[in-house]
């Protein structure tokens, strides 16, 4: 059975060595497999193996290795080995003693070996002879021989359900059950050399997890990841990273989730976390007493969840904990597991990646505001009038309140430029002294704007700004009370200028960053900045039970405002009730949604430049545009021109009115939707344009593999002549010509040109065979 999605539709190839002409894109044509697909593969025969859970998977070449587990009643030391090419099962070949049957172990590959460690053997049928073990074996996948390595010195106390990883030439094993207790201490060992081999313990430092069993790790960007799974009553979803370099742990924060926006998985264990590109996808587990089966995707760089929604035509894995998975290619294969009523499972799924590069659209705004190239607006800050530069175009997108302001300022301006200029001409005409004759004053040297905030100052206000750039704030520092109290004085101005999505972001963190050590201090500046939300928030951590005793002890609380204290011991006395609101909290717009508006016309007043396509003149921003394009950033700093109107094309070609809108799309707000003719258009725009990456590339190309369509076809016949992009164009006429009859029906056919339409028509006379042609002759 052929493992291979037979659907055939073009892939994309660019001359890297031509960006300003399209003439070089190719299309080759063959299989591919649609993006976030789950397909079920052969199941695996119990003649080879048997059905199992609490097993190991590891990817070798184009093979997947499955090691150990238990069927239900014994447990396993087979061996079995799975090819993803003809998607076929089989025993793998092995010599030498193989470690005992065991479950709960760890399988890592380094160079051409499998690596075992540890696990839990023992007779579970008779409940004799268990234990935990620490051994380490070697099967080398070239001979199939296995070998038990003996390594001196000491070693890490036997354990099963640990994690295992190899990273620097290293094993490295952490935490997982001993038996009696749940651990949390890291061992490593060299793979390099079997003879010198020793173990060492790893001194951990930072925020360690607590001790914890049946959890995946992963490595991803030079660090490891751990996800959640069973550590008693301190269970949580908290996902935490090592350093492998400073050997340093991070709890990665969740405050940043807004309401609204995708949680992390819930908290679980028994499931599989893999790495792919610059994500991390975790699979099932029991969560609470369920199985989910949704497939949870982290972002690394952007440290975000997301639910993968699988493509309409997968065959989704039921829910399952204890399975195994591992990666091959840009595919994930999932083994195995315990499904429901504690039935083992003997089947493999494979699920389609995407890989797709990241959308740069914050990163390259919050370069803009860094760089502060192109400012237009000059803030001037509180009573020390302390000035802080910025963009029109992005402060007007994302506050109304801002916008307000300079919508004055610059009327202001106008009046003030007016009367100038009324006095210039009227000592003119007296004859009078001149300043510069305004012909000759330089075009396109806009002073700055200049915007009188008093309500707000310096540092907070730059932190707004960032926010408004990026959708982001800096997290306070751990132990860093100064950090905690500016983001207080930025939630402030949040509530002033009506952000709500700001003021939800500075009550997350503060409220996660309030501790023993700091809760007085913040509870004395919600009270003195009047942010009774945050002062609640502060007095409840207070008079808590575990934490009442410790506070008033320090010396902090003697120094606290009489009014405070007497508050503090009368909610301890009687704490008010609690009031549950029923009112939906506003999370406000983000960057994608608010630039979105500003490009549908929300910005059409603060417009400062004119695209011309084919003469068609169509107002946009300069800040904007040189925030997402190279091309324009360099235009716009070297050679502006004077009119302030710029001619667009893609190298020789000029893009079509609805192309280059679905490009606007993508420069103002990351938009990557739009019909795949468009797709032709543009695909050559990340060059040409200087984008980020090439995002809106890979996306043009995945929607030409996906949607060429009789409904469509036609449109894109023209697209790919207009672009030159010869092999589509073919594969469009050979479209048309084996769906003649519906393509004939399409009232866009009339209105191709007459080159097309004779192209189509000498497609047709090639496909019609000389016997076709003879039995047409003998009808006449």
């Amino acid at each position: 059975m052929s493992c291979k999605s037979t659907k055939v539709a073009p892939s994309v190839d660019f001359d890297h060595s031509c960006s300003d002409s399209v003439e070089y894109l190719t299309l080759n044509f063959g299989p591919f497999e649609t993006v976030h697909r789950w397909r079920r593969l052969p199941p695996c025969d119990e003649f080879v193996g048997a059905r199992r859970s609490k097993h190991t998977v590891v990817a070798y070449r184009d093979a997947i290795y499955v090691f150990g587990g238990d069927n239900g009643k014994n447990m396993l030391n087979d061996l079995l080995r799975f090819d993803v090419k003809d998607c076929s099962w089989c025993r793998a070949f092995t010599t030498g003693t193989p470690p005992a049957p065991r479950y709960h172990h760890s399988a890592v590959v380094y160079g051409s070996s499998m690596f075992v460690f540890g696990g839990y053997t023992g007779d579970i049928y008779s409940n004799s002879n268990l234990k935990n073990k620490n051994d380490l074996f070697e099967y080398k996948f070239a001979t199939g021989q296995w070998t038990e390595w003996k390594v001196e010195g000491s070693l890490p106390v036997a354990r099963s359900a640990h994690g295992a990883t190899v990273y620097s030439d290293k094993l490295w094993i952490f935490a997982g059950y001993d038996g009696n207790a749940r651990l949390n201490d890291m061992w490593t060992v060299s793979l390099q050399d079997r003879e010198h081999a020793c173990w060492e313990e790893i001194d951990q430092s930072g925020e360690i997890p607590p001790s914890c069993c049946n959890f995946p790790v992963a490595v991803c960007r030079d660090k490891m990841f751990v996800f959640s799974g069973q550590s008693g009553a301190k269970i949580t979803n908290n996902l935490f990273q090592f350093e492998f370099k400073g050997h340093m742990w991070t709890r990665i924060p969740t405050e940043h989730l807004l309401r609204g926006s995708p949680p992390p998985p819930q908290r679980r264990y028994g499931h599989t976390m893999v790495a792919f590109d610059r994500h991390l996808y975790v699979f099932g587990g029991a969560a609470d007493n369920t199985l989910p089966n949704e497939l949870h995707c982290y972002d690394v760089d952007s440290q975000t969840w997301e639910v993968i929604q699988p493509s309409l035509d997968s065959e989704m894995p039921s829910g399952r904990l204890f399975h195994a998975a591992a990666v091959i290619q840009d595919a994930m294969y999932i083994f195995g597991g315990t499904v429901d009523n504690n039935v083992r499972s003997g089947e493999m799924y494979r699920f389609q990646f995407s890989c797709y590069p990241k959308c740069t659209l914050h990163e390259d705004y919050g370069k803009l505001w860094e760089n502060r190239q192109f400012c237009d607006v000059e803030f001037i800050l509180g009573e020390r009038e302390e000035r802080v530069l910025g963009h029109i175009a992005i402060v007007t997108a994302r506050c109304q309140w801002l916008r307000k302001k300079i919508l004055q300022a610059r009327d202001r301006q106008r009046q003030k430029t007016k009367q100038e200029s009324s006095e210039e001409n009227d000592e003119g005409a007296a004859g009078g002294p001149r300043d510069i004759p305004a012909g000759s004053r330089p075009s396109g040297t806009q002073p700055l704007l200049e915007v009188s905030i008093r309500e707000a100052e310096a540092q907070p206000f730059e932190v707004l700004m960032q926010f408004l750039y990026t959708d982001k704030i800096q997290y306070p520092r751990r132990g860093h009370v100064q950090d905690v109290l500016l983001i207080m004085d930025v939630y402030k101005l949040a509530l002033s200028f009506k952000l709500s999505r700001l003021e939800q972001l500075c009550v997350q963190y503060i409220e996660a960053s309030v501790d023993l050590q700091n809760v007085l201090s913040v509870c004395e500046n919600a009270n003195k900045l009047q942010l009774d939300q945050l002062k609640e928030h502060c007095l409840n951590f207070v008079v808590k039970e575990s934490h009442f005793n410790q506070v008033i002890m320090t010396k902090e609380f003697e120094h606290l405002s009489t009014p405070l204290i007497v508050e503090i011991v009368r909610r301890k006395q009687q704490p008010p009730p609690r009031l549950y609101s029923d009112q939906p909290v506003d999370i406000g717009t983000s960057l994608v949604q608010d630039m979105k508006a500003y490009l549908e016309g929300g910005g059409l007043e603060f417009c400062d430049i004119i695209l011309l396509l084919d003469g068609h003149p169509r107002p946009a921003h300069k800040a904007i545009l040189a925030a997402r394009s190279s091309y324009f950033e360099a235009m716009f700093r070297s050679f502006m021109p004077e009119d302030g109107q710029v001619n667009i094309s893609i190298g020789e070609m000029v893009p079509s009115k609805q192309a280059f809108e679905s490009m606007l799309r993508y420069i103002y707000y990351g938009d990557v939707n739009m019909p795949p003719e468009d797709s032709l258009y543009l695909f050559a725009a990340p060059y040409y344009y200087g984008f980020s990456n090439n995002r809106l590339q890979a996306y043009c190309k995945q929607n030409l593999e996906m949607n060429v369509t009789v409904e469509n076809v036609l449109q894109i016949l023209e697209a790919a002549d207009k672009t030159q992009a010869l092999d589509m164009k073919k594969h469009c006429l050979h479209i048309i010509v084996h769906q003649f009859i519906k393509v004939s029906k399409l009232p866009n056919l009339r209105s191709l040109s007459q080159l097309l339409l004779l192209d189509i028509i000498e497609s047709l006379a090639t496909h019609i065979s000389d016997k076709q042609c003879a039995e047409m002759g003998s009808d006449i």
